[in-house]
Order: C-alpha cells, then sequence, then structure tokens
C-alpha cells in the first residue's frame, strides 16, 4: 500500500468524525420552532394566547354527586311506626310458639304411631297371616293400608308390603303432581283389593293376584273441591283423558302389572295393578 492511500483513507476518517461531531450536536439539541420572519419566542406566545381560552371549557376534576336514590327517599319518608323487614329482623325469625311445636310433635308421633310397613307415610294397621279358603290364596304378614302419602283410601285395604309401597310411591311420584293444579288430590277410589278368587272371577282360572294380596284397584280420584274423576267417564274426556293417561302410565314400574281400559272390558272402569314381578320387565296394557 503506498502513502497516497494511506493519506486518502486518513483524510476520509477525519472528514467522516466531524460529521458525526456534526450530527449529534444538531440532533440531540433541536432548533426552535419560527421561521426568520416569526421569531420562536413570538410563536410560543401564540401559541399560549390560543390555549388560554379552552381552559375554562374544561370539566372540572372533582365529580358531581350522584342524585339520590328512589330507595333512600322512599325509605326516608317510610312511616316510624311501621314494623321493620330489614335484614336485622329477617335474619333472626322469632321463635316457634310452643303450642305449635307441641302440635308438630304430636302429628309425627301419632303418624309414626299409626304407620305400618316401616313407612310413616304408609297409615294403617297390621293384619298378619291371612288365610286363603281356596287353595293359593292368603296373605303373609298382612296390613290394612288407610292412607298413602297424605290420600286417603275409600276404603281400607289389606295388602302386603310390597304392594303398599309401590302404591305409596306411585301415589306420592305420579298422582300427586298430576293433580297438583286440579285438586289437590285428597282420596282414591278402591274398587277392590284383597279377595280370594280366580282371574276375573273365571270358574277354572288361575288365582288373581288380588287373592295373593298384591293386587289393588282404583277407579276414580276425589279432587279437594269434591269433584270426583272417575277413570270409566274421564278416561275419554277432553279435559281428563291427559290426567288419567299420565297417571296409569306412571304405576308402570312401581307395579308389575297395570292395566286400564284399553286392556279389555274387564278393566274399562279401573286401574288394576299388582306387583307381580316379569323377567321381561312390567306389563302395561
Amino acid at each position: 500500500m503506498g502513502r497516497a492511500t494511506v493519506a486518502l483513507i486518513g483524510a476520509l476518517v477525519f472528514c467522516g468524525d466531524a460529521a458525526l461531531a456534526n450530527l449529534a450536536e444538531s440532533s440531540l439539541r433541536p432548533r426552535l420552532r419560527g421561521t426568520p420572519e416569526t421569531p420562536a419566542n413570538e410563536v410560543v406566545t401564540r401559541a399560549a394566547i390560543n390555549v388560554t381560552p379552552q381552559i375554562g371549557r374544561i370539566s372540572p376534576l372533582r365529580p358531581q354527586l350522584r342524585p339520590v336514590s328512589k330507595q333512600i327517599l322512599m325509605a326516608a319518608a317510610r312511616p316510624v311506626d311501621l314494623p321493620s323487614l330489614g335484614p336485622d329482623v329477617s335474619l333472626r325469625p322469632l321463635l316457634r310458639p310452643e303450642t305449635l311445636e307441641q302440635e308438630v310433635l304430636f302429628r309425627k308421633r301419632r303418624l309414626r304411631k299409626g304407620s305400618v310397613c316401616g313407612v310413616i307415610e304408609i297409615q294403617g294397621k297390621k293384619v298378619g297371616d291371612v288365610p286363603g279358603r281356596i287353595r293359593g290364596c292368603g296373605v303373609e304378614d298382612a296390613v290394612q293400608v288407610t292412607s298413602v302419602s297424605g290420600v286417603r283410601l275409600s276404603q281400607a285395604s289389606v295388602m302386603g308390603c310390597d304392594t303398599a309401597k309401590a302404591l305409596n310411591r306411585w301415589v306420592d311420584r305420579t298422582v300427586k303432581p298430576t293433580f297438583r293444579r286440579r285438586g289437590p288430590v285428597v282420596e282414591l277410589k278402591v274398587a277392590a283389593h284383597y279377595t280370594c278368587r280366580t282371574r276375573n272371577n273365571r270358574k277354572g282360572a288361575k288365582i288373581s293376584e288380588h287373592g295373593k294380596g298384591r293386587a289393588i284397584d282404583i277407579s276414580a280420584f276425589k279432587m279437594n273441591d269434591g269433584e270426583w274423576i272417575t277413570v270409566l267417564n274421564g278416561w275419554r274426556g277432553k279435559s281428563t283423558q291427559a290426567l288419567l293417561k299420565k297417571v296409569w302410565r306412571g304405576a308402570c314400574g312401581p307395579f308389575g302389572t297395570v292395566l286400564g281400559p284399553n286392556a279389555d272390558r274387564y278393566h274399562q272402569d279401573h286401574f288394576h295393578m299388582d306387583t307381580a314381578r316379569y323377567r321381561r320387565g312390567p306389563y302395561c296394557k
């Protein structure tokens, strides 16, 4: 490399340093705005004059108070002698009168004393073993049921505990909810319970489930206002057909056999329900 080349490189480096120095000085400290005709101080003064009128238009930094709510105004206008319904009262209810507690206690004791099959909702009395006059009839540990789930039976009905429990379950889960708006239901019309006979009273037929204490026939439902909804007249009635079909369908499950007006001519006026069990499941028709 010749001396001329070295001298050229040195000159370029010197010029670059000078340019960078001027760049830093000019970029880090920008010049004030203005033009040759308008000095920078005058520009600042004009800007301040233009901004000053806008200061009064800016909303205050302290927010305005909210208007008083209607609830507060109503509470202030509330009569002093009006009983309080505030949390200080409603969260701590008054004690029940002793007479009411005793009444509830006595009622539970009475129901428990009158219950059978170990279910307080099944009211009645124990009958014991019921012998049959025909071979194949009879009930072991029979009970005489007067009401189930708070609904009376039109007559005290003899049956086994399995049938009594199925009847109670059906009334509680299906009958009462179905007739809640129209009723409530207060009584079931019992067309038949335990009786030692053959099926449909036909000579030479098998012993009926009634003869074993496993069946009960219901022909009508009494509402609280005294109305009777019968299977015979209501099965095809406009306002009762859906209700009766619902309670008939609801019996299929708690009971193993459920027969209604669509089954045959023997069941046109009642629902036959028994607790016989089949390998294929409940038989409902």
